[in-house]
C-alpha cells in the first residue's frame, strides 16, 4: 500500500522514518467477512402470515492487537426479527478489518479503533445483513446509519461513571 503525502512540500515517503519514525499512520489493510449466519426458526409458517415484524438490532465491537501497529477490529451486528412474539429470523454478521495505527497518542488510537474503524466496517455489515435476509426469503433488512462516535463517547462516559462509583465505594473503609 502506498504512503500518502502528509502535506509538506518536501515531505517524501521516507522522510518520516528519517525523523525518528513517530509520524502518524492510519491505513486500512484488509476488510473481510469473518463470519455470518441466518436462521429462520419459524419457516415455513412465517411465510404464510402477514409480514409485520419487530426487529431488534445489537452492535458489538472487538479489537485485537496483531503487532507492529496492526489491529483487527470486528464489528458484530445481530438482527432479530419477531412476528406475533415468535422468532422470524436471526441474522448475525461479523465484519472484520485489519488496520494499521501508528504514532497516535493512546486516546487517539482508542478513538480510531473504537469509533472510526467500526464506522468503516458498518457499510459492509449493512450490505451483508440486507443480502442474507433477502436470500432467506424476507424483505431485505436495511439498517439505519449508526453514529459510532456518539456510541463511543457514551461508552467512555459510562466507563468513567463506573470507575468513579467504584472509587467512591472503596473509600468507605475509613
Amino acid at each position: 500500500m502506498a504512503d500518502t503525502p502528509n502535506g509538506n512540500a518536501a515531505g517524501g515517503p521516507g522522510e518520516a522514518a528519517a525523523q525518528g519514525g513517530n509520524a502518524q499512520q492510519f491505513a486500512i489493510q484488509k476488510v473481510y467477512l469473518k463470519d455470518c449466519s441466518v436462521e429462520t426458526p419459524g419457516a415455513p409458517e412465517v411465510f404464510t402470515q402477514a409480514w409485520k415484524p419487530e426487529a431488534r438490532v445489537e452492535l458489538n465491537t472487538r479489537r485485537t492487537p496483531l503487532g507492529d501497529g496492526l489491529h483487527e477490529v470486528v464489528l458484530t451486528v445481530t438482527v432479530t426479527a419477531t412476528a406475533e412474539e415468535k422468532p422470524s429470523y436471526l441474522c448475525e454478521v461479523h465484519q472484520a478489518g485489519i488496520f494499521t495505527v501508528n504514532g497516535f497518542e493512546d486516546n487517539a488510537t482508542d478513538q480510531l479503533l473504537g469509533a472510526y474503524c467500526p464506522g468503516v466496517l458498518f457499510p459492509y455489515a449493512r450490505e451483508a445483513i440486507s443480502d442474507l435476509t433477502g436470500k432467506a426469503g424476507f424483505p431485505p433488512m436495511t439498517l439505519s446509519p449508526v453514529n459510532f462516535d456518539a456510541l463511543y463517547a457514551r461508552q467512555r462516559q459510562q466507563e468513567a461513571e463506573g470507575a468513579e462509583a467504584a472509587g467512591q465505594g472503596s473509600d468507605t473503609t475509613g
